[in-house]
């Protein structure tokens, strides 16, 4: 059994079988639990903003469509760079303790955007500011998941911190979800209960950390591995195709209301029924892209992480590709969308959603098989030296293959705004920019995972790691 003192844990080895069947795995899944709750209420509050903007018409906050992208772009921005130092909070302050101060800094952008929501003649800097605040919530996950890795032994890592993670992006279709009853129950004119109904989540968050989690005293930060890992060059592959499919997937969650609200107001709808139309479809694309993810890091077990990365890239081609055709049957009628041509976008965007949130999981799993079979060239190292190195760089890389990840959410809005302030007025050159650089993705992947290992006879590592590994 661990040694406790007032939730401080002062030597914790999961490792060790006998400490784990004595109470060990009790206290791990306790952890865990709570921290699913902070991570869920994190990402429910970094895109708290995609469902503000559905409670903003232009005629009441004055603010046009293109500058909504860009309020919801400044929460993805500044979660990104929240990102890093959240990696190594939970090693410097405690887990638990980092876990009440994270989720009590969720009230900061809460409590402000429920006060400038009610105020729609604040200023367009002042909402850019809040919106910024929401970034908070981005971090969350990075240390979540770096201390729950902390918990659990190698065998168990890929079931825990898969949970963790879908727990945490499930947060993005919860308050949606919330935005929708709302805007059905009383209509767009009631923000105020979405951020009041977090306020109380918060506050249960918070409270069941500090009650039920505990710190790792033994616990080391990663921040030199981090560096380390930064050296190789698949280090940096791995992060920008991270971009191509998490970077995807939390981009067009905070962008796809948004998209489909223009396209009903096009369409003739009121300001209260456009909101209400695309609220109802907003959720359903995070959801599924959520769920996916667990699955294509299994997809990746059985026939390799590269492979299945490559697979996902290309349909993601071909998913924009329908997107691109809907956008150019649109401009050239310029008129309102007809039923056909909205049902193409319902339908591009929630394959998008759904091979992101696979790529995820496949991307993920290729990080620790990249590194195990670095590090079997250690000549010298024990086999002990080795996996431990493995794990250390692993985990390096995922919290920032995550935070550089984040980064593509941002361009996808700020594309998304270049192209609707344009001479066409419309989604369709973003479009095209996605689709150019899903096949840049593809490239990539077959260059660098399939084809030169190939050559190097060590296709057989990448992506096969006995560990499975489940984040994003």
């Amino acid at each position: 059994m661990p040694l406790i003192r007032d939730r401080n844990i002062e030597t914790w080895d999961a490792e060790d079988v006998a400490a784990w069947e004595a109470g060990g795995s009790k206290v791990a899944k306790r952890n865990l639990i709570w921290s699913i709750v902070a991570e869920h209420v994190g990402f429910s509050i970094w895109s708290i903003w995609s469902v503000m903007v559905l409670f903003m018409p232009q005629a009441v906050y004055h603010v046009d469509a293109a500058g909504k992208f860009y309020l919801v772009a400044m929460p993805t921005l500044v979660g990104a760079f929240m990102r890093i130092p959240y990696t190594i909070a939970p090693a410097r302050f405690g887990g638990r303790n980092w876990t009440v101060v994270s989720a009590l800094l969720l009230l900061i952008p809460t409590v402000l955007t429920l006060y400038v929501m009610k105020q729609p003649d604040t200023s367009y800097t002042t909402f850019m500011v809040v919106a910024a605040f929401a970034g908070f919530g981005g971090g969350n996950f990075a240390s979540s998941m770096t201390n729950i890795n902390a918990f659990y032994p190698q065998r168990l890592k890929g079931w825990a911190l898969g949970l963790n993670a879908g727990g945490g992006n499930i947060g993005v279709p919860v308050i949606q979800l919330i935005g929708l009853f709302v805007i059905s129950a009383i209509s767009n004119t009631a923000p105020e209960i979405v951020c009041a109904v977090y306020l109380v989540a918060i506050a249960v968050a918070a409270l069941g950390a500090a009650f039920f989690m505990d710190n790792l005293r033994n616990q080391r930060s990663n921040l030199g591995a981090m560096v380390e890992a930064l050296r190789y060059r698949d280090s940096w592959v791995m992060s920008f195709l991270y971009i191509g499919t998490f970077g995807s997937f939390i981009g067009f969650s905070f962008a796809f209301g948004q998209v489909m609200q223009i396209n009903y107001l096009a369409g003739g709808d009121t300001a209260a029924q456009a909101s209400l139309h695309a609220a109802q479809i907003a959720f359903i694309g995070p959801l599924l892209g959520s769920v996916a993810r667990p699955f294509g890091g299994k997809l990746a077990d059985r026939i390799g992480g590269g492979k299945v990365t490559l697979y996902v890239f290309v349909a993601m081609i071909f998913a924009a590709g329908i997107l691109v055709g809907a956008g150019v049957l649109d401009d050239a009628q310029k008129g309102a969308p007809s039923g056909g041509q909205l049902a193409a976008y319902v339908v591009g965007f929630i394959l998008l959603f759904i091979l992101s949130g696979t790529g995820n999981g496949s991307t993920y799993k290729m990080i620790p098989s990249i590194f195990e079979a670095k590090a079997q060239g250690k000549d010298g190292w024990s086999r002990e030296e080795k996996a431990a190195w493995s794990r250390s760089m692993s985990g390096a890389l995922i919290g920032f293959a995550g935070a550089v990840g984040a980064l593509g959410g941002v361009f996808i809005n700020i594309v998304l705004r270049a192209s609707y302030v344009g001479d066409a007025k419309s989604a369709t050159n973003a479009f095209w920019v996605f689709l150019g650089f899903y096949v840049v993705c593809a490239v990539t992947t077959w260059v660098v995972f399939l084809r030169m290992t190939s050559r190097a006879r060590a296709g057989e590592h990448v992506g096969r790691a006995p560990e499975p590994v489940a984040a994003g």
